[in-house]
Formats: structure tokens, sequence, C-alpha cells
């Protein structure tokens, strides 16, 4: 069987990073994990080739090669992957679909073969032993959450990972939180489950040998749902990373709720995690009631939670917090929502924070809510740099795409950037595990800072770039020298995202 893995370009948003590539010399911000997992469970038989359009022109002589094709997208890789089924309904080859952009219904992609509803771990067995007997059904389902406890090694071969500035691990699925404007626990379920540590342990022995060196993200709902056997996994990789000299500086998504527990951080902070994402969503207490983010709202004792001390006490550990923002909610004041969240990123010293409007995914409690509403307009983009939410506001939406492009314009100003700059450096405390040298893609990353930031980026950019540095310096923190620059390298990023916003 020739099978090729073909994996669609992503829209222009936050996470694509696009504006950073050329920093740091990359194709592509990270590697298509799904596909690469799949691929870990397929026959060895197989002949197998893989295509991220991010990375690679697709050519017709690859389409005519396969014998079968898989795809995997998510909605905001829906214009290209239309682009790929036409070139591959043009050859006659059958296409297998998978991927969140399932959720648009598979009526809206009439020239696939087979579709996958669920995860692989479930539906994939039971599509392979079809295929041997040529009985291959439309569509493969599943309605249960399987045990990962067969979970495979990705096939780092399949891709060169110079391309990427991050390649994709997981160590499992589901969130244990009730977000009613997250469908996590609808597609992942509301259980953690993990992949067995010996499994993920070999993922990164294979992705040690390719000889790769530097950020891994971890693409987990949430690290430590299950905050018990979170603290076992992350000690093994705290145990693996100072066997192998911590060759890899990690990336992943945890709660506010980390803040609450020191083993806990210091656990996260010895196994290589750096930067690491928070949903903080908010700083207005009523719109984290209204979507049920409680575990924002208060602390382990039923006091107040107070986020950005929160984020300073991560901060203190050496880890650098990242958010998402979202503003939309009912409960946000017209008058003041953007202002408030302006004040809010600064005083918590967020360098990379991605505020969106609010939109209802479909499987989501804020779906069904705003249908029951008769608010409903259509399905969310899966963008979140779509200033339009897909429900009608009770805020006047002149107010909330005003007061949206305030936020965006504001935060990354060079000015206003600075500022949480500074306020990240008073309570960072960087922590240094290894001691290897800086690299020769480090030093050609800062050099094209220098040149495209502080000395080409325009009179006020320039500015506050040489003034973040000098800062640095002048709080002693020189550990936190890579980390100012990595921050004003996605400020570049941010503004040209920002300025594209409602255009």
């Amino acid at each position: 069987m020739k099978l090729l893995m073909l994996f669609p370009e992503f829209t222009r948003t936050f996470w694509s990073y696009d504006d950073i590539l050329c920093f740091v010399g990359k194709k592509a911000a990270f590697t298509p994990a799904g596909l690469l997992q799949i691929a870990g469970a397929l026959p060895e038989s197989w002949d197998m080739r893989l295509v991220d359009l991010s990375v690679h022109r697709l050519t017709d002589k690859d389409i005519k090669w396969a014998d079968l094709v898989f795809a995997s997208a998510m909605k905001t890789q829906e214009d290209s992957l239309r682009k790929v089924l036409l070139k591959c309904e043009k050859f006659g080859k059958r296409v297998a679909l998978g991927g969140p952009i399932l959720q648009m219904g598979c009526e809206k992609f009439p020239s696939v073969s087979h579709f996958f509803l669920g995860e692989a771990e479930d539906t994939l067995p039971e599509f392979l032993k079809d295929l041997e007997k040529n009985e291959a059904k439309k569509i493969y389902t599943s309605s249960t959450f399987p045990s990962l406890a067969n979970s495979k090694p990705s096939r780092w071969d399949l891709v060169d990972l110079e391309n990427y500035s991050a390649p994709i691990v997981q160590i499992g699925r589901g969130c244990c939180y009730k977000c009613t404007f997250c469908d996590v626990c609808v597609i992942n379920g509301r259980v953690p489950r993990f992949r067995p540590e010996s499994v993920i342990l070999a993922e990164l022995d294979s992705l040690f040998a390719t000889g790769y060196r530097g950020s891994v993200l971890f693409a987990d709902d949430n690290i430590i749902g299950n905050k018990k056997r979170a603290k076992t996994i992350l000690y093994k990789l705290a145990v693996w990373q100072i066997e192998h000299g911590y060759p890899f500086r990690f990336t992943g998504e945890f709660d506010i709720t980390l803040a609450d527990d020191f083993e806990l951080m210091e656990l996260t902070v010895r196994a290589g995690f750096r930067k690491i994402f928070l949903g903080l969503e908010t700083f207005n207490k009523e719109s984290l009631i209204e979507c049920g983010k409680l575990q924002n709202v208060r602390g382990p004792d039923g006091s107040s939670r107070n986020m950005a001390s929160c984020v300073w006490k991560m901060q203190e550990q050496g880890l650098v917090p990242m958010s998402g923002f979202i503003v939309g909610f009912d409960a946000d004041n017209p008058e003041s929502f953007d202002t408030e969240m302006i004040a809010g990123i600064r005083e918590a010293g967020i360098v990379i924070a991605m505020p969106g409007v609010l939109q209802a995914p479909q499987g989501s409690k804020l779906y069904k809510m705003r249908e029951q509403e008769g608010r409903l307009l259509t399905q969310a983009s899966g963008n979140n740099t779509d200033w339009e939410p897909n429900f009608v506001p009770k805020m006047p939406l002149g107010r909330l795409e005003q007061g949206y492009k305030n936020i965006v314009q504001t935060i990354y100003d060079p000015k206003e950037y600075y500022k949480t700059i500074c306020k990240f450096l008073e309570h960072y405390q960087p922590v240094k595990l290894s001691s290897r040298k800086l690299s020769l893609n480090n030093l050609k990353i800062f050099a094209r800072a220098i040149l495209w930031i502080g000395l080409l980026g325009g009179p006020r950019v320039s500015y506050y770039f040489w003034k973040s540095l000098r800062k640095v310096l002048a709080c002693k923190k020189t550990g936190a020298f890579a980390d100012v620059v990595d921050a004003q390298i996605r400020g570049v990023h941010f503004r040209k995202v920002a300025k594209g916003i409602g255009k």
C-alpha cells in the first residue's frame, strides 16, 4: 500500500506564527502531530510519504504515486484542504479524512471516500481490517473515549525536523473542567487519559536520535488535569532530561491551579518546561463565572483568586506563562472591557498574550445555549483573530469590534509591550538547568532580531527593542535575555496580525 499523508496549510492566526518563522529559519511552526501518530500505528509494510503544505508544494506526481490518501485538518485549514481534495478528485484517488474539521459535517466534503469521526485508536483498526477485505466503509466513528494504552510513538522519519520550530508530542487527552465555550470535553472527554509513560519516553528517545535539539510542544488539553499522574510523568521527564543533558525545552498547556502547588511547579521546571500556556481568558470575574471558568475565580481555600499574583508565582519559579484571552461575554462591561483587559495583561506581565472574540464552537455548551436563545448565527470560524462572533452578542457589535481592536493594537504597541516586559522582568527568576552553550542557530536568530527589529524595525520599534534589552541588563537577569529577545520577535508577528484584523 502506497499511502500519501497530507496536511493542509493554516489560515493566518496568532498561532500560525508566520512572521516568526523567518527569524528562526523555519518553514512551519509545528509538526503535523496527528498524522505522525497515526503513521506509527499503520502496518510497517506500507510505503508512506507525508506532505505538509506549509513546508512543501503538493505535486501531481505525489498524488499519482499514491494508492490511498490520508488527510487531517482543523477548521483554519479548510481553504487549503478543499484545494487538496480537488487535486485528489482529479486523479481519482480515494481520500480518508479525519480531524476537528469534521465537526462541520461529512456532507461538506462530498469527494471524500472515508471519514474518521472520533479518535484513531478506535476507528483506525476497524478501517484497516475492512480495507484488507476490500470492504472499507464510508464512515468510521467512535462514541467512546478509548484507552491510550496501545498508543505508538510518532514516525519522525516522515518529516524533516529542520523545517519546524517545534515538534509536537502528546502526554494525554481530556480536560476535567467544563468551560462553556470549549469543545474539548466533547471531543476528548472530561476524564484525562494518558499515553503509557514508556511510549512518551520512547518518542523522546526517537526524537533525540534524529539529532534534533530545541523546543518541543506537548499538545495536551491540560497537562495537570490529573495532578497525581502529572507529578509522576513530570518526574520521569525530569529524569530523562537530566540523563540526556536537557536537549529539549518543553511548552505545554496548564491551568492556573499550578500556582497552588509548589511541588508541581518545581517538577514542571525540572522537567524542562519554560513556556506554559494558561487559559486566563478574562480579568472580569463575572465573565469567568458566566463561562464556568471557576478555577480562575476561586483559590483552593475558596477565597477570591488574584490571577496576576498566580502568574507572578509561576514567573518566580522560572516559568514564562502565556495566555489566550476572550472578550464578548454577556457580562463584559461595554464601557471598560477593553481597558480592563489591557491593564490586566500589563499587570500580570503576560508578554505572549493572544486575545480573541468569543465564539461558540459546535458541541460546546455555549453553542447549545446560544441556539436555544435564538442567538446563533453560523458555525464558529476557529480563527482566534476573527473579530466577529458566530452569535448575536449582548454588547453592540460595533462596540465589541472597536474594543477588540483597541486591545490588540494597544498591547502590541512598542511602548505598551515594553511596559509588559518590564512587569515580567520584575517577577521572573530565570532558571539554568543545562550548561549547553549557545548554538549557531541561536546566534543567527539574535543577529536577525538586531537587524530586522533593532535597526530596520522603525524608530519606535527599534527604540523599545534596545530599551528592553538594556532593562534586562539593568535588572541583572542575564538569564532572561533570550526570553526578552523571543518576546520582541513574537511582538513583530503579533503587531502584523493585529494590523490585519477586521480587514
